[in-house]
């Protein structure tokens, strides 16, 4: 198995600095809206606000991948007195709740880093950060060959369950006629 460079791009959270203004989640979900920046509904948002406003604590969670079984985990956490189930900090998009899948579709949501046309310098949720409580990081490591087909497969899976195949391959026509 061949080796590959990869880019991995990361959302480091800094909890101290979060005051739990959201701004992160609507900008998420505007920039995600068909047509772009056209509505902000929280729903499609690929980061979630976990808050405790009694206790001031805030925690961001971007979404991560898809698994299609639940977890084995049900742990509790208890941070500064208060209980929190595992599956808040959870970052997957599972069948055992609907964190992270898009309100109309119930397809999963999974934070891209605003990787769009054009694509943005840094995610805008960081962007947008007011108190610098999250933090874009970027760095290459080298990696099976094998991950990077898994993840090119689990996104041709997604495309194909939203658009059907006729669509996606009539796509894969088109853009492989340009130069």
């Amino acid at each position: 198995m061949s080796k590959v460079k990869k880019t991995i791009k990361t959302i480091k959270i800094d909890v101290e600095k979060c005051n739990g203004c959201r701004a992160c989640e609507a900008i998420c979900s505007a920039f995600h809206a068909s047509p772009k920046y056209s509505s902000s509904n929280p729903a499609r948002a690929r980061i979630r606000v976990v808050l405790d406003p009694l206790k001031n604590i805030y925690l961001p969670v971007y979404a991560g991948e898809y698994t299609p079984a639940e977890c084995m985990g049900r742990d509790k956490y208890v941070l500064e007195g208060k209980e929190y189930e595992e599956c808040a900090f959870c970052r997957a998009s599972c069948p055992s709740r609907d964190a992270f899948k898009e309100p109309d579709s119930g397809l999963p949501l999974k934070c891209d880093m605003c990787e769009d046309d054009p694509p943005q310098e840094e995610p805008l949720c960081v962007k947008w950060c007011l108190n610098d409580a999250l933090i874009y990081e970027e760095r290459e490591e080298e990696v099976d060959e094998e991950i990077v087909l898994e993840e090119l497969e689990t996104g041709l899976n997604s495309l194909v369950d939203k658009y059907g195949l006729e669509n996606v391959l009539g796509f894969v026509a088109r853009i492989s006629q340009r130069d």
